[in-house]
């Protein structure tokens, strides 16, 4: 996607930043004097971090089906399974966050890296689809903490705009997981059960968790350690939320990813139901999608070097929106194709690529001695809305793409309605 020169307001003519967000070069003296060039091993952790969610959620999807008929439930009662995973996503991230702020980065992650492998082992001795929804829960809790964390980690070593950078350059190591998760998790469900997806998260868990004890350096500055010591978790969120800013940057990414996990949630029961696709082909499909989120997310990196974060999130929240929108109408008027499902949401979800990164610095940003808790916030707003979405969608997946459409819409004009308020902020 090719961003005009002068798409709104006016610029500071050094660096094309429109001038209502002249405050950024401000915001970078809160980075360390002396950022360290990010390493590919630090880049390979904290996508590792971020993926947490992705994976369990990706790994997983094939074998939704298979486990509703092995529990004798309907598929609306196996998809909330996912529903309650989204939500100890959201609701743990709101604990790690300020945690992470008040005793340092490194020891609320490695309990949440715990937490998240001791339930996946759990998860492979369930009675029930109840006692799945509740292990998922609590995995969703473990998991959390990696995704709040990286993000803090991350702007605390840097500025606005690197940090927006990196955000997307991670996105390369999170976008691998639907790329390549639901074939394998498709594959291991053909040759050994559902159950063995849940060892193979367990051994991620693992892995990750060895690599942040002798990799990942304490990373929490002395001022935020001095902001959060003076304050109680929810003074912190009440004065970030106090921040329109803040306030519409993090809604910007909530409604971003209500988008995105609709989609996630829904395209099971879509194309393996509705379009008749068996899982291994799903797997393809996904992955497909996928690479349109990679493609995207680097397209990113290279706008952000001629426009300010800001720029790139309204143009891509305006291309999200057309091209679900333009799905939307198509599937009104009775046009079913699974090409053409496939291509717009090629193009639609590619173009969030452009916004969660963007959102995410600049929320993060413009209170950096926050970081913790506003990464608490643009987790739990993310996942919060995911989980609606998914919830209120999942049960009329299998019906087409007109509920899918529907929903992505919404929330992809969310996201842009609230881009707009805070660039007008």
């Amino acid at each position: 996607m090719i961003l005009p020169s002068n798409p709104f307001a006016r610029y500071d003519s050094a660096a094309r930043v429109p001038r209502r967000f002249a405050h950024a070069r401000a915001q970078q003296m809160h980075a360390p004097a002396e950022s360290p060039k990010p390493t590919l091993g630090f880049i390979l952790l904290a996508g590792a971090l971020t993926a947490f969610g992705a994976v369990s959620i990706d790994f997983y999807l094939p074998a939704l089906p298979d486990i509703a008929r092995h529990f004798g439930a309907t598929a609306a009662a196996a998809q909330l399974t996912m529903s309650a995973f989204l939500a100890g996503m959201a609701i743990g991230q709101l604990g790690w966050g300020p945690l992470a702020d008040r005793v340092g980065r490194r020891p609320p992650l490695l309990a949440g890296i715990l937490i998240y492998t001791l339930a996946s082992l759990a998860l492979t001795r369930v009675p029930g689809i109840e006692a799945l929804s509740a292990g998922r829960f609590v995995q969703g809790l473990g998991a959390s903490a990696g995704l709040v964390i990286a993000r803090a980690v991350i702007r605390d070593r840097y500025d606005t705009i690197e940090s927006a950078r990196l955000f997307s350059l991670t996105f390369l190591v999170l976008a691998i997981a639907p790329m390549l998760a639901p074939t394998a998790g498709a594959w291991l469900l053909a040759h050994a059960g559902w159950e063995s997806i849940f060892l193979v998260l367990a051994a991620f868990g693992l892995i990750v968790g060895v690599s942040v004890l002798f990799g990942l350096p304490e990373s929490r500055s002395a001022a935020t350690a001095e902001q959060a010591a003076g304050e109680t978790p929810l003074q912190s969120y009440a004065a970030a939320l106090k921040n329109r800013r803040v306030l519409a940057f993090v809604g910007a990414g909530a409604f971003n990813s209500a988008a995105l996990f609709t989609y996630v949630s829904a395209s099971p029961a879509l194309f393996i139901e509705h379009y008749r696709q068996p899982p291994s082909a799903f797997g393809g499909i996904f992955a497909l999608n996928a690479l349109g989120l990679v493609i995207a997310s680097q397209l990113n990196r290279a706008a952000l070097s001629r426009w300010h974060p800001a720029v790139v999130a309204r143009w891509g929240s305006a291309a999200a929106l057309g091209f679900a929108t333009l799905l939307l109408l198509l599937s009104l008027a009775g046009v079913d194709s699974m090409i053409v499902t496939m291509g717009f949401l090629f193009f639609g979800l590619g173009s969030y690529g452009f916004v969660s990164a963007n959102a995410s610095a600049l929320a993060l940003g413009a209170m950096p001695q926050r970081a913790g808790s506003i990464s608490g916030l643009i987790g739990a707003g993310a996942f919060l809305f995911g989980a609606l979405a998914s919830a209120i969608t999942a049960p009329f997946a299998a019906s087409g793409p007109l509920p899918m459409a529907a929903a992505m819409a919404m929330g992809f004009l969310g996201a842009m309605l609230c881009i707009r308020l805070a660039i007008r902020s």
